[in-house]
């Protein structure tokens, strides 16, 4: 009987995870289905939207986000009459931050690129997320703001981990908390997600708040337009080479009305 009871209790410890693994699959489906549906979204190619990003009080900056299918984006915000460009192609993560004195692209660090990397994924990473190699875990449900949402802990392929709360109404996205590196310190971001309309029959969040857990400083992205499938060239996202540098000038051999000396005498 015991031995039996021993049996009984291993079978279903091997049996939970696969049970929340399904239920988590089964979210993640409404999920996309409460996003448009997965031909909807798959149907995208690109999508470029245009924002405006308040940095502050009183600061506001003008934003432009192009996403391209196969990992590529590009993001331009202009403060003060500089623009500053970061964007991925696929492979390399490169940045402009005139503000910081540089005018040519440089490669980004590896913490500093995984934002923008992870923006390159046109569907979002819950979509084909096991082909993508990364995990789901379902972690139960939580109160956010007095609404009930769908906790799943999302590993990235990276390593990265992610928390990710579904509204359990309208199974749109409303929550993430991410761990990054910044200036050498861990620390958790917070993003929160509202504002949903529909474009096209997808849904899109419309605005967005997002900073360091616990700071009471946050940048808000209000979104004011939304296209999709719209032109862009891969050179888009492509990081350019160096302006050339100017030549210096070229001087003549200054002249000299100095006699010169005659010749010796033999």
């Amino acid at each position: 009987m015991f031995r039996k009871l021993c049996f009984a209790l291993v079978a279903s410890a091997v049996l939970v995870p696969a049970m929340w693994a399904q239920t988590a699959d089964e979210i993640i489906a409404k999920n996309v289905q409460a996003r448009g549906g997965m031909d909807k979204l798959k149907g995208v190619q690109s999508m470029k939207a245009t924002a405006t990003m308040a940095m502050g009080p009183g600061m506001e900056a003008p934003t432009s986000v192009v996403v391209k299918r196969g990992n590529q984006v590009r993001m331009e915000f202009t403060i003060q009459g500089l623009t500053a460009v970061q964007a991925y192609d696929g492979k390399t993560a490169w940045q402009v931050m005139p503000f910081m004195g540089k005018k040519d692209a440089e490669p980004m660090s590896a913490d500093e690129a995984k934002d923008i990397q992870e923006t390159s994924d046109i569907d979002g990473p819950l979509v084909d997320y096991k082909s993508k190699g990364h995990q789901v875990e379902l972690l139960g449900k939580e109160k956010i703001e007095g609404t009930d949402a769908y906790k799943l802990k999302l590993t990235l392929k990276n390593g990265d981990v992610e928390t990710v709360y579904i509204d359990a109404d309208s199974f749109l996205e409303i929550k993430e908390e991410t761990k990054r590196t910044i200036r050498g310190t861990e620390q958790v971001v917070e993003t929160a997600f509202g504002d949903y309309k529909e474009v096209s029959g997808i849904m899109m969040w419309f605005a967005m708040e997002g900073g360091v857990k616990g700071s009471a400083e946050k940048q808000k992205l209000t979104i004011n337009k939304v296209e999709f499938n719209v032109p862009a060239d891969d050179a888009l996202f492509k990081m350019p080479p160096p302006a050339p540098k100017a030549d210096a000038p070229k001087t003549d051999a200054p002249k000299t009305d100095a006699p010169k000396p005659d010749a010796p005498k033999n």
